[in-house]
């Protein structure tokens, strides 16, 4: 007889398989824990009867497929459970046969339950449609086994009702009989699914009148209904890139792109159920960085690139991902679209290092930091790629032609559409929704002119996408954006939106000039949230790639600023790009001059960040504000330092351990240190380097 010592361990099991069903198992997977042998009877034939029960609560719930395989699987269970009672009810005494067989049944309840629950699964009723015949399998396959145990048990060596034994060998019977077929209705929907994909695939845009009896059939009846649909396709076509298995990922795609257009084009109205839905749905304000991680990704696998190389437009791809796309004929730049003018492919070991570096920084293996991403230049079907074509076109039109509503409600798809995928931001910049975009931009309406500019920010970075906006005359509309926009978040994303703008030189130099831009981004920073901070800040990073610009940002008073967020904030990543900004000021005079002129600036350089920052990025960027400083701000500056005995320590790290650039600008610093301390020998000297540092407010 099996003992009760270790029931305890049971629950434990079945405790596992709940919370695992509840978070991240992919659907149409079945992980049931077979009950362990040391598990009393009373425990397991407990958990039975608590298991018959949740799958008995199915009885009363919508199927909207496999409505009758459910339907006689509950019917059955619904029987054994009364049996299962009955034992309970009446004490009995079993043999081991019998708790043998109540294991077997165990496991497979377990797995009906996982089934029934995924044919009700939140967003899950496209794919559980499309998946009826498996799912019909799987129905089969449970009820069977659940036979194949009833038939061993020794049911005439236990005393219980003749009617509850009668039942339980006529559910024996039945389980061993009965057809789990393929739902005719489930059958001819599926069917009208594949038409519609076919006719996509073709080029030929959807029937509405076949897509609404999908729909209906399904009862994705809102706006709310379809997003979860998508988001369940993707994770699902997540789990595939994972797991290395990609089979079902062309499927996959066909579908999201067939619910992405049924999302824009068959719902008017934006519903959100529940806070959840409506955080999500908003989009977070996005947040740049001076040192951006998905800037070290491939476009074309959206991997961190191992091995990047740039091709004759500019563009850089990780070498085996550009390659792979070259031997398939294509001699197009898969971002930008550009005629390759050749195949050749230049080594980007500049990238390749600080790549490196930041994997080294993060605890990232170079080789593992890819999974779960999906793979996005082009979609994986032809049917995905035509429904986004046809879709982008529509939310073109209503952009033009809408009302207030509609024009609202396609700028928010936008918004949504561009989040991750760069083929989708192709479409739509070629569909022409970046002027009308612009134009909302001046709306009065909050909720539009930030979903305008959110959309606009990510199709601004396409290269594309960039050239339509500042053609376009989008370059004012965003920056009266930036300095009246009429909520905070859409004066955020307006600054996020100039970064990218800026990584093409000529426009660097166009948005300097404006004399309301720069000063805009610095407002930002003295008023803005930690978010629209840090865009502002890597804004003015990227336009004082342009030297003319240095000296503006200096007059819009950005270096006090700037020493306020090291001396206050708590976020590395701000901290980051504030020191890139002020290594980059600090390069000429001008820039020394104003970070000398600041109370206590050096100081905070010294023992916040040198001594204390874990980020590699940060101690590099502040040896070099220090270098600068030295070379600008002449033996004061260097008597200050050369006093701080405590500083020597990370500049030796610096000089041995980082990158070569960290490492030789360290040792440029030592280097001047070390000779200051060798020529500084009388007191004269000692007393000239005290009231120098007066000067610097040490």
């Amino acid at each position: 007889m099996f003992t009760k010592q270790n029931s305890p361990v049971f629950h434990s099991h079945t405790a596992m398989i709940q919370k695992s069903n509840r978070s991240d198992r992919r659907a149409l997977t079945f992980p049931a824990v077979h009950p362990c042998e040391g598990v009393s009877l009373e425990t397991l034939l407990s958990s039975l009867i608590t298991l018959s029960k949740d799958i008995c609560n199915h009885q009363s719930k919508l199927f909207l497929t496999q409505r009758r395989n459910a339907r006689e699987t509950v019917r059955q269970i619904g029987i054994l459970l009364v049996y299962f009672e009955e034992i309970r009810d009446r004490g009995l005494t079993l043999s081991d046969s019998f708790v043998l067989c109540f294991s077997e049944l165990h496991l497979s309840f377990q797995k009906i339950q996982f089934l029934l629950e995924d044919c009700r699964r939140e967003g899950a009723r496209l794919w559980m449609l499309m998946k009826s015949e498996h799912v019909a399998t799987q129905f089969r396959v449970q009820i069977r086994a659940v036979a194949t145990a009833l038939d061993v048990m020794p049911l005439s060596l236990i005393d219980v009702g003749g009617e509850v034994k009668e039942l339980v060998e006529l559910v024996a019977r039945q389980a061993r009989k009965t057809k789990f077929e393929l739902d005719p209705d489930d059958e001819r929907a599926s069917r009208r699914v594949i038409f519609i994909l076919n006719q996509l695939e073709k080029g030929i845009e959807p029937d509405l009148i076949a897509v609404k009896r999908v729909l209906d059939y399904l009862e994705i009846r809102s706006w709310s209904d379809c997003n979860k649909e998508i988001k369940f396709l993707e994770e699902e076509n997540d789990f595939e890139c994972s797991d290395g298995d990609e089979r079902e990922s062309p499927f996959l795609s066909s579908l999201v792109g067939l619910m992405s257009f049924c999302r824009g084009v068959m719902f008017e109205a934006l519903d959100r159920r529940n806070p959840e839905e409506q955080t999500d749905a908003r989009c977070n304000v996005e947040t740049l960085s001076c040192l951006n991680p998905h800037d070290f990704r491939c476009p074309i696998s959206l991997e961190l690139m191992t091995d990047p190389v740039t091709v004759s437009t500019g563009q850089t791809y990780d070498r085996s991902s550009i390659e792979k796309w070259l031997r398939a004929g294509n001699m197009l730049c898969p971002k930008t679209g550009e005629k390759l003018i050749r195949a050749e492919l230049v080594p980007n070991s500049t990238l390749r290092k600080l790549i490196q570096q930041f994997c080294v920084n993060n605890g990232i293996s170079p080789t593992k930091s890819g999974s779960r991403s999906r793979r996005t230049t082009v979609p994986a079907n032809p049917a995905a790629t035509e429904a986004m074509r046809f879709l982008s076109k529509f939310l073109s039109t209503r952009l033009v032609c809408g009302t207030a509503e509609q024009k609202n409600k396609a700028a928010f798809e936008i918004r949504l559409l561009t989040k991750s995928n760069i083929f989708n931001r192709s479409c739509l910049v070629e569909a022409g929704t970046i002027p009308p975009l612009l134009n909302l931009l001046s709306s009065t309406s909050t909720s539009m002119q930030e979903n305008a500019i959110a959309a606009l920010l990510k199709l601004s970075k396409h290269t594309t996408g960039k050239k339509v906006i500042v053609e376009s005359g989008g370059l004012s509309l965003i920056l009266n954006v930036l300095r009246r926009g009429l909520s905070l978040e859409a004066r955020q994303v307006a600054a996020a939106t100039l970064f990218y703008l800026s990584s093409v030189k000529e426009y660097r130099k166009m948005i300097g000039e404006r004399p309301e831009a720069i000063p805009g981004l610095v407002e930002l920073i003295k008023g803005g949230a930690t978010c629209g901070k840090k865009n502002s800040v890597v804004a003015i990073f990227g336009l004082l790639l342009y030297p003319k610009n240095h000296q503006r940002v200096l007059e819009a008073g950005a270096v006090p600023l700037l020493a306020d967020i090291l001396a206050s904030s708590d976020n590395a990543e701000l901290i980051g790009d504030t020191l890139a900004v002020l290594a980059s000021l600090a390069e000429n005079a001008d820039g020394t001059h104003s970070i000398l002129q600041i109370t206590s600036s050096l100081p905070l350089l010294i023992t916040r960040i040198m001594r204390s920052s874990t980020s590699g990025h940060a101690k590099e960027y502040c040896v070099s504000i220090l270098l600068s400083l030295c070379i600008n701000g002449g033996v004061e500056v260097v008597a200050v330092l050369a006093k701080d005995r405590s500083l020597m320590a990370p500049l030796y790290s610096l000089s041995t351990d980082f990158t070569s650039h960290a490492s030789k600008k360290a040792r440029s610093l030592l280097k001047i240190l070390h000779g200051f301390h060798e020529t500084t020998t009388s007191s004269g000297l000692m007393s000239s380097a005290v009231s120098h540092e007066r000067f610097v407010h040490v």
